[in-house]
């Protein structure tokens, strides 16, 4: 159950929920501000570790964050000479996050956003969090325009060409927005006579759509209740219920399929919010997982789909030899392997932090058998 913080204004003791995603450990004390609260005065006590509660116009408030922002970039680049490690760019991302997530906000019982000109949220925070508790609550403004966001992209959906419509990601749910993994699993050949597949850890359901209009049953399989409602949700709209079962599992279901496919988290690193699971799977869990329980739930002459990125090995998280041991530890063997550059914006863009390597970045599929 998230804790309750307590402050003091206009002479009365307020109290509320608090709400942090994250995990964010809730603020000792805050203090109430408004329209009269520059952007330099609001960084400066943010920098400060000072929590700011917002209470002025819904609008204003949307623009010091975005004045907050472009300070807490400037603070937080890196400087010429300076080592551009994964590391040292995972600590000043969460640096700034923190920051950043100590501007404030209140919701009233209902999810009402109580401030000047504020916009209806309650249709966005319900999709995120489920039924309002009666409770009212305090979040960082930051991880409400997260919900905003996800909210709308739920309604717009994004376009896959592969599935023949659109996936709409629900909050806390990786969307497809890599499109060359997608590709991979929608161009592979597939193996003869296959016409099941397993889709472990489904997401969006955006593979178990594609491995469906390609022809196959399938059963896709998470464990986070937001990602099974989410795949559900986008297979039914596709028309695509009654070829997919979406089943919750820590990985593999019950039984063998002629092809089992896994697009794991690319990078061992730990997670600091919901979404990031997608992204980071520590101690490559996940992968590890995949890879050791795959013998046992491959059909006879069945091929295992992985489907990864290298960008941990250009970052020196994960080595090459330690994926090829992996896959021979767990009696496996390389059939192939199909690789595609990445075209998303990042990999262009000189002054991400982690150039170098991403522009290096290779995606692949690795066909793998029992051996």
């Amino acid at each position: 159950m998230s804790p309750f913080i307590e402050w003091s204004e206009n002479g009365q003791t307020r109290r509320a929920r608090w709400r942090s995603e994250a995990g964010l450990a809730a603020p000792q004390s805050l203090e109430v501000v408004d329209d009269s609260l520059t952007a330099d005065a609001a960084f400066a006590a943010l920098r400060d570790g000072c929590a700011l509660l917002w209470r002025g116009d819904w609008m204003n408030g949307r623009r010091l964050m975005q004045e907050l922002t472009r300070r807490a970039d400037r603070h937080f680049a890196f400087k010429a000479g300076e080592e551009r490690s994964f590391a040292a760019h995972r600590q000043r991302q969460g640096q700034r996050a923190a920051l950043l997530s100590r501007l404030l906000v209140p919701l009233g019982p209902d999810y009402k956003l109580s401030l000047r000109r504020a916009q209806d949220v309650r249709t966005a925070c319900r999709e995120a969090w489920g039924k309002p508790d009666g409770c009212n609550s305090v979040l960082a403004l930051r991880e409400l325009l997260a919900v905003i966001s996800a909210h709308e992209w739920r309604k717009k959906g994004v376009p896959v060409a592969a599935v023949g419509g659109s996936i709409h990601p629900h909050y806390g749910v990786f969307s497809p927005v890599r499109g060359e993994y997608v590709d991979l699993v929608a161009q592979a050949p597939l193996p003869p006579g296959c016409d099941l597949a397993f889709d472990i850890g489904t997401g969006s359901g955006v593979l178990a759509a594609v491995l469906a209009r390609r022809g196959l049953n399938v059963v896709a399989t998470d464990m986070a209740p937001r990602a099974l409602a989410c795949a559900t949700e986008n297979l039914e709209r596709l028309g695509l219920a009654e070829k997919v079962s979406v089943v919750e599992a820590d990985l593999f279901p019950d039984g063998r399929a002629p092809l089992v496919v896994c697009n794991p988290p690319w990078l061992p690193a730990q997670p600091t919010s919901p979404v990031e699971y997608a992204v980071y799977d520590p101690d490559s869990r996940m992968l590890r997982g995949f890879l050791d329980g795959l013998v046992a739930h491959l059909a006879p002459g069945g091929e295992g789909w992985l489907i990864m990125s290298d960008l941990a090995e250009h970052l020196g998280l994960r080595s090459r030899a330690d994926l090829l041991q992996w896959v021979e530890n767990a009696g496996l063997g390389v059939l192939g392997r199909i690789d595609t550059r990445p075209t998303h914006g990042k990999a262009q863009d000189r002054s991400d932090p982690l150039h170098v390597a991403r522009a290096q970045e290779i995606t692949s599929l690795w066909r793998l058998a029992a051996q």
